[in-house]
């Protein structure tokens, strides 16, 4: 009896989340788009060296999706930041030239030992995951992440930043 009232709420819950209509949110295409991007993203993650020599091709963007408060602290030199929560087809088409430029992403995930600038989220909220797919969905598919964890103190990446004096070190290598 308990199994059959479950379901019976259940299946009243989901009839109503269908029945309040919003076309600016589309989960089900997002849903079909996860498969797709997360095929092509494990094709598209990149070593450090790759991603310094596809950076290098000027006509390929960095983008950083992080805040613009952790950017202007510390970011992959060249990087041009828009900020996830900023994302929109306008914004996207004044940072990127087409949808056909080559894009380079990274995230805090792909650092260690800088967490004011690089704060790590938990692994399936990882800012990358987020961003690949965003760009996907709005038809920019030439994109790369940087794949590997790298110790910022180690790093063959040069940085840019107003942070701290020990940033600043970073920044300057």
């Amino acid at each position: 009896m308990r199994a059959v009232i479950l379901c019976l709420l259940l299946a009243s819950v989901a009839a109503c989340a269908a029945e309040i209509p919003n076309r600016l949110v589309d989960y089900a295409t997002f849903e079909r788009n996860v498969e797709k991007v997360g095929k092509l993203r494990e094709q598209r993650r990149v070593t450090e060296e790759e991603f310094i020599r596809m950076a290098a091709d000027p006509g390929t963007v960095i983008l950083d999706a992080r805040s613009a408060e952790r950017f202007t602290l510390l970011h992959v030199k060249g990087a041009k930041n828009l900020s996830l929560p900023d994302i929109t087809a306008q914004e996207l088409s004044r940072v990127i030239a087409s949808k056909s430029t080559r894009v380079l992403i990274y995230c805090n995930n792909n650092f260690l030992n800088e967490p004011n600038a690089f704060a790590t989220k938990i692994p399936s909220a990882s800012l990358n995951i987020h961003t690949f797919n965003v760009l996907y969905g709005y038809g920019y598919t030439n994109v790369y992440e940087l794949g590997p964890l790298i110790d910022i103190n180690h790093a063959k990446l040069q940085f840019a930043g107003s942070g701290n004096a020990a940033l600043a070190g970073l920044a300057a290598h």
